[in-house]
Order: structure tokens, then C-alpha cells, then sequence
């Protein structure tokens, strides 16, 4: 996994990126059954989500990854509530990550050591969620998975499986409800699209399913449930939700029951006790992956007890008793036909590889990941190299080996200037990434940076989300923030939209003038500039009061910013160092030390910067900051929230540490003063214990709050 942002901006900018490209997968994952990402990238998303949530918790976005699952249904098929909700699994990608599940259990069960923990094991096959309620014995409804909450009613298309019984024998509870996958095995796929290739009247059009999971998602979710009837599906179980009764007290009894009612269960399914048997069962499944007759990516775990499945409960949106450990990437060697340079959200310039065509897991790659400047050279990597490519780790493909790294070939060398917009493209200290200086002119970054501005800390424009930023972009609407205040003007072609009446254009209109005037703080932070995070431009916003001094002193700091330059023959580090602590004085406020404050010189000494930003001012006006505290035991204090806060939002919590003239941070430090813990804390109390550091709950945080105030 790639380093972990070094600051705020940077974590709260990959967590609304992070956010915003999984919800999209979901969506074309769960929604349209037309996924973009195999299942290793998607992982990988996943992880990186939760590696700098864990980082940064009280940057946790309300709509987080981590606290959905799946989609929300679409729009041609009822939506019905679960009764229980079909919640997602995590992940284990190494045999310590199952060790390391089997002794988190032991620890919250606080069993002895001599206690065995008995699991089971099964194949995680890769098909449609779905789940079938039986009252009274007989099958009632049908749902998908949909937003785990909420389903989409396929009664009527799973009545044409013939896997699924209709009734349950004699003896089955009142109330059962039976959750599995619907699949189309590997052969039947085949000939699906062999049919669908043989009836097209243009085969070159021919509408073909790209694997087995989009066809068996595609065809469950028909409107016409003949056209269902004509697929060959299947449906395997593998757990229940909602039950008035269970005919078992364990994982494996109760999955006996459902093969005795009639259901397919896994024929690999097994009882296994402890690390190595459950390994020893991993192994087993892994070496018949290609010949089992469906696609398959892991193995799925389940504690085997059902009161202490009930004891561990759930964290977030995944159980505590089960885990998915997934299989490992899957290499492949190709050649490296050309190194392309791509530029992100953030300006970072990624080298990509383009690859003769090869077949990975399954999957045709074509382009894969090279990372960064650094990672060309520890690979030693040229045009023509023959490489070895695999589908995992943080951003997947990647090229993992080079296999002629010692013919002659020119290197490649890593541009200077963005190849988009012609801007410069510098490399910080001490950082591995190569940035473009273009920042809003940027076409690359434009819609990203754009997406910022109207995000919920920034302008907050309601109605104006992440896909119609990008249908105003794309359709020239819209290309720079000022311009969002200019759509007034183009009314009668916005109502001419798709999906957009003349009562929706109206209130977005509404939105929009209703921002026109925002408070500095926020108006900074909506600029977008690196490093510039929402505690910093509150620093900023409270220190000079005004968009006028805010303005005035990056005049005089760009003065001093132009003066250090480096004597000749003068120490890089020293360099460094003294004109570091020049800007920091220069930028003159609390809390803001040399990378900010070059970060935001370098933004404004950039004159198509200060154009974009003198255009926005013609257009909105930032209000004066005036900020009071509360006189309290906090004020001058450092506070951490960690865990899962029941009676306010993480933003209330620190909001209400502000007005106690507490300063909020996202670490526990020898300097931290206070720790407030809500539901889940985990390491930063238990650090906070080590260092004698007060620790209270939320209802003693409501107590100081309320005395306070």
C-alpha cells in the first residue's frame, strides 16, 4: 500500500475521491450490473478507505464507504425493505489476517486459550445476493441486496429457478428467511453469449455480457420474468436472515437443514477448527478454483457457534463473526508497448503503462499502473521491456517485475510540465509524487476541483452533486467556479435538460444565489489549494478577518517568497530550512508551518490562480470571520474524538470544541489533553491510557458542554 497522506487537506481530499469512485462501482456494480472494476481493484479501494479513515477518523464522510453497503436499487423493480439487513463482509488478504480474526474473537469472547474456536468454510462465489422469505412454508418474496437495507422485489424471476424451492417440508419454522446467490455456472455462460452472438442481426453489435456475475445479475433483475425463465440460472445458499425459529444452534446445523429443505449448498462447505484447518480448507478450495463450475474470488469464514455469533454482533456494515479471505493476485507476463502520463484530482502525474493485451484472473488488461518517477526507476522500466503485471495491491493492474531491465534502451524520462495543460510539474520535499501547478486551469483536475468547491464543507450547493458537475463540464455549462454563478443566465437551457424541470432548475438556481455570499473559511477551503484543509483555512479566515487582509498579506508573503533563492553552491537542506521558516513567518498564523504555507504561496503566485480566484470574487462575496469562544476548562486544550458518537455528528463535536476554544486534533499525542470516546474506540484510547491522558464518554463531553454554555 502507497504512504499515507501526510496531512489533513490531503486525507479529506482522497476521502471524498475515494468515497466518490466507490459509490460509482456500487452503483455499476449493484444497480446496472455493468461493473468498471474487477473485484481486486475494487478491494483495493476499499482499503485504502479504511487505512486513512483509520488515520483520520474524525474525517469519516457521513456517505462513507465504510458505513454502506452495496447500491441503492434502481428504478423498474418495487423496492422492499430486508427485515434483517444483508450486510457486506471484510476482508482478509494473508493467512495473519485470518489468524489475526480467530484472536480478535477469542479476545472479545475472552476465551481461555485452551477454548477451540470451530469455523466453517465455503466458497465466496461471485453471483447476485439474494433473499428468499418463506412464511408459512411457502415462498412469498424475492429480494437483491440492493443498498443492504433496501431490495429490489424479483419474486416473480426467481418463481423461474428451478435451484429454489417453491415450499419448505414439514417442520420448517413459520418465518425463514434463506439468503444465497444467484449464478450463472461458467458453461451456461458461454452459451449465452454464444446464442445471444448467433440471433444478433449485425454480430458486430451484438450485445454480449462481459462474465458470469453481470449475466446473472442482468437476467434476475428483467422486468419480464420470461425473459428470466429463458436464462440459466442457479441459486446456491449459504446463510438466512429474519427466522422465527432456527433449526440448529450452529453455523454448520443450520446449513445441514437447508440441504435437507432442498437448497444447494457448496459442495466444499466444511466444519473447521482453528488457523490451520481453516487454512488447510483455503488451500483445498484455491487449487480447484478453475475447475469448480462457477467463479468463485475466496473463501468466506463463519464462527461456527451461534451464541457467540450473537455475542460478537456486527461493526459497521460487516459482521464481527465472519470474514472473506480473498484469494491472491493473479500474474501475468506481456509487454510494455508505451508509458503514458495521466493527471489526477490533485495534479499528481502518473505514469501508466500501456501493455500488449493480456489475460489476467480472467481479465483482458491493457493498461496498468507504474505509480510514480521512482517506481520507473527501481524498475528500471522502458518501452519495449517485457513485464510482469499482476491484478492487486493498492492501485491494480501494476506492473510488478521487469524482465529485461538489462537490454539497452533509452530510459524514460519523466516530464517536467504537465502534459495537459503545459503548466510546470514540480516534485516537493521529500515527497515521491510529481505535481502540475495548473491547479484551476487544469482541465485534468478542473471537475475534481470543481466537485470540491460545491462539496458540503466547501459552497455546499445543494443539487449540484458529483455527476451533474460532470454533465455541466463535459456539456460546457460550466469550467470554472465562477461560472456556477453565471448558470442564472442559462435557464432556459437548463430546464431543456434531461431529468431537469423547470421546479428542479429552479431551486438549484435558488442554491446557487444563496451562496453567493459564504463565509471566508469556507471560501478558502473551497479554493482547493493543497495542504489547505478546513482547520487551516479557519486559521487562515480568523487570523486575517477579511478577504481584503487575507489578499494583502499573500502580497507581502510572495515578496518574500520571490527574495529566498538559493545562494550558489548553497546547502539544499539549509536552504530548505531558511526559507521555510521565512514563509512561516511571512503567512504569520498559528498552526501553519513551511509545507502549508510554500503550498499556499505557491497557489497564489501562480497568475491563472489569481485570475480564477479574482473571476469568483465578481461573482461572491466572503464574509467577514468573527469567532468567539466560551471562557471553559478547555479552552487552550487539545481534544481527540475517537469512536462512533450516538448523540451528535463527529462535525458537531468539533464545533462544539471550538466554541470551548479547544483545539480539535486527530491523533493522541503527549500534547492531547482530553479524549472523548464514543461506541467502537479502539488504539487511540488505549494510547491515551498509556499516556495518563484523561479519557470521559460522550455523556461526560454533553455534561462540560452544557456547564460551559
Amino acid at each position: 500500500m502507497t504512504e499515507l497522506p501526510k496531512t489533513e487537506a490531503d486525507a479529506a481530499a482522497e476521502l471524498t475521491d475515494l468515497a466518490a469512485r466507490i459509490a460509482r462501482a456500487d452503483a455499476l456494480y449493484h444497480g446496472e450490473d455493468a461493473p468498471e472494476l474487477d473485484d481486486a481493484e475494487y478491494d483495493a479501494l476499499v482499503r485504502r478507505n479504511r487505512a486513512i479513515e483509520a488515520a483520520f477518523p474524525h474525517l469519516m464522510l457521513a456517505d462513507s464507504p465504510s458505513r454502506r453497503v452495496g447500491a441503492a436499487p434502481s428504478g423498474h423493480l418495487a423496492k422492499v425493505a430486508h427485515a434483517r439487513p444483508m450486510l457486506s463482509l471484510n476482508n482478509a488478504f494473508a493467512n495473519d489476517d485470518v489468524a489475526e480474526f480467530i484472536a480478535g474473537v477469542r479476545r472479545f469472547l475472552r476465551l481461555a486459550d485452551d477454548v477451540a474456536v470451530a469455523l466453517t468454510a465455503e466458497p465466496k462465489i461471485d453471483g447476485l445476493s439474494c433473499s428468499l422469505r418463506y412464511e408459512g412454508r411457502r415462498l412469498v418474496r424475492a429480494l437483491t441486496r440492493g443498498d443492504g437495507s433496501v431490495g429490489e422485489d424479483v419474486t416473480a424471476n426467481v418463481a423461474t429457478i428451478a435451484d429454489i424451492p417453491q415450499t419448505l417440508p414439514e417442520g420448517a419454522p413459520d418465518v425463514f428467511e434463506v439468503r444465497g446467490e444467484v449464478y450463472m455456472a461458467k458453461a451456461d455462460f458461454a452459451g449465452l453469449n454464444a446464442r445471444l452472438l448467433a440471433d444478433a442481426p449485425d454480430p458486430a453489435k451484438a450485445r454480449q455480457f462481459a462474465n458470469p456475475r453481470n449475466a446473472a445479475a442482468g437476467s434476475l433483475r428483467q422486468k419480464d420474468a420470461a425473459v428470466t425463465a429463458a436464462r440459466p440460472l442457479k441459486f446456491l445458499a449459504h446463510g438466512w436472515g429474519e427466522a422465527s425459529a432456527l433449526p440448529a444452534e450452529t453455523q454448520a446445523g443450520v446449513v445441514a437443514a437447508l440441504r435437507d429443505w432442498g437448497f444447494p449448498i457448496a459442495e466444499a462447505f466444511r466444519r473447521c477448527e482453528g488457523t490451520a484447518e481453516a487454512l488447510d480448507v483455503y488451500r483445498a478450495i484455491e487449487g480447484r478454483r478453475a475447475d469448480l463450475p462457477f467463479d468463485i474470488d475466496g473463501v468466506v469464514y463463519k464462527l461456527n457457534r451461534l451464541d457467540w455469533q450473537e455475542r460478537l454482533g456486527f461493526v459497521g456494515r460487516a459482521p464481527r463473526w465472519a470474514i472473506a479471505h480473498k484469494f491472491p493476485a493473479e500474474r501475468a507476463q506481456t509487454t510494455l508497448r508505451a508509458i503514458d502520463i495521466q493527471v489526477g484530482r490533485t495534479g499528481a502525474l502518473t505514469p501508466v503503462a500501456r501493455l500488449e493485451p493480456v489475460t489476467v484472473g480472467g481479465v483482458v488488461v491493457t493498461n496498468a499502473t507504474l505509480h510514480n518517477a521512482d517506481e520507473i526507476e527501481r524498475l528500471g522500466v522502458r518501452v519495449g521491456d517485457r513485464v510482469v503485471v499482476q491484478r492487486a495491491g493498492d492501485v491494480i493492474p501494476q506492473v510488478v517485475e521487469n524482465l529485461t531491465a538489462g537490454e539497452p534502451r533509452d530510459a524514460f524520462v519523466f516530464p517536467a510540465e504537465c502534459p495537459v495543460c503545459g503548466s510546470l510539474a514540480e516534485r516537493g520535499e521529500g515527497e515521491v509524487v510529481v505535481r502540475c501547478t495548473g491547479g484551476l486551469i487544469c482541465p485534468a483536475q478542473r471537475v475534481e476541483r470543481l466537485i470540491h468547491f460545491v462539496s458540503r464543507h466547501a459552497f455546499d450547493i445543494a443539487g449540484l452533486g458529483l455527476v451533474r458537475v460532470e454533465e455541466f463540464f463535459r456539456d460546457g455549462l460550466i469550467s470554472s467556479p465562477a461560472d456556477i454563478f453565471r448558470l442564472h443566465g442559462k435557464r432556459a437551457e437548463l430546464v431543456q435538460r434531461e431529468r431537469m424541470s423547470d421546479l428542479v432548475v429552479g431551486k438549484l438556481l435558488d442554491a446557487i444565489e444563496a451562496r453567493r455570499t459564504i463565509a471566508l473559511d469556507r471560501f478558502l477551503f473551497a479554493l482547493g489549494i493543497r495542504h489547505v484543509g478546513e482547520i487551516t483555512a479557519r486559521d487562515l479566515a480568523r487570523r486575517y478577518g477579511t478577504i481584503e487582509a487575507f489578499r494583502e498579506m499573500i502580497d507581502r508573503a510572495l515578496a518574500v517568497r520571490a527574495e529566498t533563492v538559493p545562494a550558489i553552491g548553497e546547502n539544499d537542506r539549509k536552504f530548505v530550512l531558511r526559507r521555510g521558516r521565512a514563509l512561516v513567518a511571512a503567512v504569520e498564523t498559528q498552526g501553519i508551518g513551511p509545507e502549508v504555507a510554500d503550498a499556499l504561496l505557491a497557489f497564489f503566485a501562480e497568475e491563472h490562480n489569481r485570475a480564477v480566484v479574482d473571476d469568483l470574487l465578481s461573482e461572491v462575496r466572503p464574509a467577514p470571520v468573527e469567532h468567539t469562544t466560551v471562557a471553559s476548562e478547555l479552552t487552550g486544550k487539545t481534544v481527540v474524538f475517537t469512536g462512533r458518537l450516538e448523540t451528535l455528528s463527529r462535525d458537531e463535536a468539533k464545533a462544539q470544541a471550538d466554541a470551548l476554544g479547544a483545539r480539535v486534533a486527530g491523533s493522541v499525542s503527549k500534547k492531547t489533553d482530553l479524549v472523548v470516546v464514543g461506541a467502537d474506540a479502539g488504539s487511540k484510547r488505549a494510547k491515551a491510557e498509556e499516556l495518563g491522558i484523561r479519557v470521559i464518554d460522550e455523556a461526560a463531553w454533553n455534561a462540560i458542554v452544557s456547564n460551559a454554555t
